[in-house]
């Protein structure tokens, strides 16, 4: 509360966008069913290619399906991506890279080297790589953004760690005989991970970006589901004819990782992480 009320004037108004566009988009995920005017997978071929009208604002796609319907009920798709692409990678990271910075040694070298081997390949390379191996879908992308994008994390944890333990308040509570579990996780993590939930914020903008560009190659959320890549893989074929299709689900994704961006911004300046 009063890193808050410290926070630099100018910069509070980035907190404010930030948290309104994703609730905002949160509230059109959770009412999608009372606020969406159609539903988003009922296809009418006789109003097939509409432009943006009283009836239909965001017009219609190639099967008569009202666009707005489906970007409302999108935000449930691309929220959840969002949500569950970064908590696994972030747990994974966060016990992996407390245990290499406390016991350092082996423990150490192994994951560190383990690391090395993940970096060595380029990321969204590897990741369609496991989802091929595993068959299209969500349950795919979740496994593969686990395998893949735990790095960041640990790293970020373990150099934490690596400068606490050193720090007098651990040595004091080693000099205590406090058990090593009680340090890790109640003495140094807390005070490790403010630059992990920083982290978290840009990382789910790099999430959703991968996951729209995985429906958007077909290896993700599968038609007719409504999801953002989906629906600007289904337009470019009528970009020039019917732009709709694609711009609306584009902007609906430019706008949500726009919070996402400003979010982090504002709470790296809450908890005092450097960028």
């Amino acid at each position: 509360m009063i890193a808050a009320l410290g926070l630099p004037v100018r910069r509070r108004p980035m907190l404010a966008i930030g948290t309104a566009l994703l609730l905002a988009f949160l509230l059109a995920a959770l009412l999608a069913p009372s606020i969406a005017p159609f539903d988003p997978i009922a296809q009418d071929g006789s109003i097939r290619l509409q432009p943006p009208s009283l009836a239909h604002p965001f017009g219609t796609d190639n099967f008569g399906r009202d666009v707005l319907s489906r970007v409302i009920w999108g935000a449930r798709i691309d929220l959840q991506i969002a949500v569950l692409g970064v908590l696994f990678p972030f747990l994974i990271g966060t016990a992996v890279g407390t245990l290499a910075g406390f016991f350092g040694g082996w423990i150490d070298a192994l994951f560190m080297r383990l690391i090395d081997v993940i970096l060595a390949f380029p990321f969204l390379v590897l990741m369609l790589s496991i989802i091929a191996i595993l068959g299209p879908g969500l349950t795919s992308f979740y496994i593969a953004m686990a395998l893949v994008g735990w790095v960041s994390y640990a790293r970020l944890i373990r150099a934490q760690i690596l400068v606490l333990k050193t720090q007098d308040f651990a040595v004091a509570a080693q000099s205590l005989g406090f058990s090593r579990t009680r340090i890790m996780f109640r003495h140094l993590l807390p005070n490790a991970l403010a630059g992990s939930l920083v982290f978290v914020m840009s990382d789910a903008v790099l999430v959703l970006l991968n996951g729209a560009a995985i429906s958007y190659l077909g290896l993700g959320v599968q038609p007719p589901l409504a999801e953002w890549g989906v629906m600007v893989a289904e337009g470019q074929a009528f970009i020039t004819t019917a732009w709709w299709i694609t711009v609306f689900p584009g902007l609906a994704i430019v706008t949500l990782a726009f919070g996402f961006s400003l979010l982090g911004d504002a709470l790296g300046d809450l908890l005092g992480v450097k960028e």
